[in-house]
C-alpha cells in the first residue's frame, strides 16, 4: 500500500465543507479531520493510497477554488505525522525543542514531514490552526544539531510560500516547560 496524506484549507466553511465531501465521493480515501478553524476557515485532511489521496484533492481543488487557501498531497508521509497530529505522540525526554510556526494550516504538515524526514527528532505536537486564529505550529525534540537541521529545512520548505511565520530552537529546555508541553 502506498500510504498518503492530502488536505484542503478553504476561506469560507460552505466550500470547505462542499469541497470535503467532494473529496471522499470521489476516492476511497479516510478522513483525518474535517472541522473549521479559526478565524472561520475550514480544512479537510484526508489519507489513503497516494492514487485515491491524488484524486481526491485534485477534486476539491475544483471545488470553490477562489476560497482554495491551500492544498497538498504528501506521499509516503514520515510516520510521526499521525501521532502528532491526533495528540497521541509518546515523547519521553525533550533533549531540545524546535518549534515552528505558520500563517496558515496546509504548510504546517508539510514542514513537519520535512522536518521528521531530515534528521533524528521525534515531532511532539502538530497544531493545525485550531484556537490560533488560524495560525499553526510544530513541536519536536532531538538533540541539538539533529532539531536545528530539522526546523532550518522545514524552514527552507515552506518558506517559499510565504507561509512561514516564526521558529525557534531551545537547547536544554527548563523541565517545567517540558512537563507543560509534554
Amino acid at each position: 500500500m502506498n500510504q498518503a496524506i492530502g488536505m484542503v484549507e478553504y476561506k469560507t466553511v460552505s466550500s470547505g465543507v462542499s469541497a470535503a465531501d467532494r473529496m471522499v465521493k470521489t476516492a476511497n480515501v479516510e478522513v483525518i479531520a474535517a472541522q473549521t478553524v479559526c478565524p472561520g476557515k475550514y480544512i479537510a485532511v484526508i489519507s489513503g493510497e497516494l492514487s485515491a489521496v491524488n484524486a481526491a484533492v485534485s477534486a476539491a481543488q475544483a471545488v470553490s477554488g477562489e476560497n482554495l487557501i491551500g492544498s497538498f498531497v504528501l506521499g509516503n508521509p514520515h510516520e510521526s505525522i499521525f501521532p502528532a497530529i491526533y495528540g497521541t505522540a509518546d515523547i519521553q525526554a525533550v533533549a531540545a525543542l524546535g518549534i515552528l510556526e505558520t500563517y496558515d494550516a496546509a504548510t504546517i504538515i508539510v514542514a513537519a514531514d520535512t522536518a521528521a524526514k531530515t534528521a533524528i527528532v521525534e515531532l511532539i505536537e502538530l497544531r493545525i490552526a485550531r484556537g490560533m486564529c488560524g495560525k499553526s505550529y510544530l513541536m519536536l525534540t532531538g538533540e541539538v544539531a539533529a532539531v536545528e537541521a530539522a526546523i532550518d529545512k522545514a524552514k527552507a520548505e515552506i518558506g517559499q510560500s510565504g507561509m512561514y511565520l516564526d521558529s525557534t530552537v531551545i537547547a536544554r529546555p527548563d523541565d517545567k516547560i517540558c512537563r507543560a508541553i509534554l
